[in-house]
């Protein structure tokens, strides 16, 4: 059966604090629960999901926040990847223990 691990990466479009303008904030929130920030990475969202994909990620959805004021816009692209095959489990063979002597 093929296994898969999620994670999401978040876009935030928000108004500078130190400026005017416009700041770009990736975020990845991982399989194991970890949340980095990789705004570094790259500028644009694309560059972010091809750095993804050649990790093994694949998008599954996108969402936006529609919710949200005009002064921040939230994105949020969902992916997967295949889970490596888990090697079977070695099965413990029952074995045989010889009776104990009752004590006399």
């Amino acid at each position: 059966m093929v296994q898969f691990e999620y994670a999401l990466l978040v876009r935030r479009r928000q108004a500078r604090l130190e400026d005017t303008g416009w700041e770009l904030i990736y975020t990845w929130y991982g399989p194991d629960g970890s949340m980095l920030d990789v705004s570094a990475y790259g500028e644009t969202a694309l560059e972010h999901l091809n750095r993804a994909g050649l990790q093994g990620w694949d998008l599954v959805a996108v969402t936006d926040d529609s919710s949200m004021e005009g002064t921040a816009e939230l994105h949020r692209y969902h992916l997967k990847r295949v889970l490596p095959p888990t090697p079977p489990r070695q099965r413990i063979r029952a074995t045989r223990l010889g009776r104990r002597p009752s004590p006399r």
